[in-house]
């Protein structure tokens, strides 16, 4: 049996839509011995799933659910295969985070080593040939084409050639940014650092980078990892899969989402928090950085990412300035800070460049969208197929229109 959340997580829907299809009998539900709760037979809601009754008529406004071993949000907590993300934030590495999502196996040691050297400068080669306004994010699309074209075993979908190519791919997307400074070490935290800043780094702030690309590997099915999927499911490649979750990630709403925080956050420390979210509202209509639709009172990759960056020097007093920003936005929306508004934070005290949120973003959830591919080939192709809710006219019913007048 399962609870109301694990149910409704399950078939991605409110937990509203699940009483509607247990009045439909589509789910049986027996009262919880306390009382106070209700069960769901687990049986009925797989069952329910592997129809693909969900997004399609089913119920009005859900998506379809799609099965994952991969990421739970559960009681406002984010676990990779079963194992709490702040946890492996706090105490791992990105890398093993990585093989982790990728293998379900521990490597604490992992190491992911940098392109090889006719690669790095055709990967390289590729991203230069960009305007010089190009964001990292393109040149980070560049990287992927240059080196999907250079690798003749694409289509290898083996589980380890997979993870060999999302090892390799974040050492593309590394290679495709001019660096800034002599790399420290070389971890990944390490090597993103000497593109982002010309200043040598704290173990503090390295750690905190590190744990930021931790806590944004995964996140369930977000939008794009659906369309990771999808091109998964057709068999493409993990550079097109890859491909796919860059292009989707590219709106402001999801990618973006960080830049905006940033710049709620940087007009806070030039007037005041009220100010800030006034005008941002007036624009936006929106306060970006607060809030979140799978979290009820919090974020908590936005809570531990905050707490590594309490170390950090901050000379403008941009701490005191966040927590005002989320005094005022829990007392005027009640919204919590989520992790697009921690990033903008870390950014701002690293002095990174104005894209970095997204640049931060987008490397490591090439993580997730590989561990997401590799679900998704050992699963039956072409199985995601929406249906279509037609309402546009009828057939024939503008027949009568289009006859052509005869001529008196």
């Amino acid at each position: 049996m399962l609870t109301t959340q694990q149910a409704a997580e399950r078939l991605g829907v409110k937990p509203q839509t699940l009483y509607a299809y247990v009045s439909r009998g589509l789910i049986t539900r027996v009262r919880a011995a306390d009382g106070k709760g209700s069960l769901f037979a687990a049986a009925d809601v797989d069952a329910l799933a592997d129809r693909g009754a969900v997004g399609r008529g089913g119920a009005a406004g859900a998506a379809p659910a799609i099965r994952t071993e991969l990421t739970l949000l559960e009681d406002d907590r984010l676990f990779f295969r079963g194992r709490d993300a702040a946890g492996l934030a706090e105490r791992g590495t990105f890398e093993a985070t990585a093989v982790w999502l990728w293998t379900g196996r521990d490597e604490p040691e992992a190491r992911f080593a940098p392109l090889r050297p006719g690669l790095r400068e055709a990967v390289r080669a590729c991203a230069d040939a960009l305007p010089a306004s190009a964001r990292v994010v393109d040149r980070f699309k560049a990287a992927v084409l240059a080196a999907s074209v250079a690798d003749p075993l694409s289509l290898d979908l083996r589980p380890e050639s997979v993870a060999a190519t999302g090892r390799a791919l974040i050492g593309a997307l590394l290679a495709a940014v001019p660096e800034r400074s002599a790399a420290t070490g070389e971890s990944v935290a390490e090597r993103l650092w000497a593109r982002l800043s010309a200043d040598a780094p704290s173990a503090e702030a390295l750690r905190a980078l590190d744990a930021a690309l931790t806590l944004l590997a995964d996140h369930d099915i977000a939008t794009s990892t659906y369309a990771a999927r999808l091109a998964a499911s057709t068999r493409a490649n993990p550079y097109a899969v890859v491909t796919a979750g860059l292009a989707v990630l590219d709106g402001p709403l999801h990618g973006g989402a960080g830049a905006l925080a940033r710049r709620v956050l940087v007009r806070a420390h030039e007037t005041d928090p009220v100010t800030a979210l006034a005008a941002t509202l007036r624009e936006t209509g929106s306060v970006p950085g607060f809030g979140h639709v799978l979290y009820r009172t919090r974020d908590p990759r936005a809570e531990t990412l905050l707490r590594l960056l309490d170390p950090l020097p901050d000379p403008r007093g941009l701490r005191g300035v966040t927590a005002e920003l989320v005094q005022v936005a829990a007392d005027r929306f009640g919204a919590f800070p989520n992790s697009d508004l921690a990033l903008a934070l870390l950014a701002e005290l690293c002095a990174f460049p104005l894209d970095a949120e997204e640049a931060i973003f987008a490397l490591a959830r090439t993580v997730g969208w590989i561990a997401h591919a590799l679900e998704e080939y050992a699963a039956p192709p072409l199985r995601h197929r929406p249906a279509g809710l037609y309402t546009g006219p009828r057939p024939g019913a503008g027949a009568a229109a289009l006859q052509p007048r005869r001529a008196r």
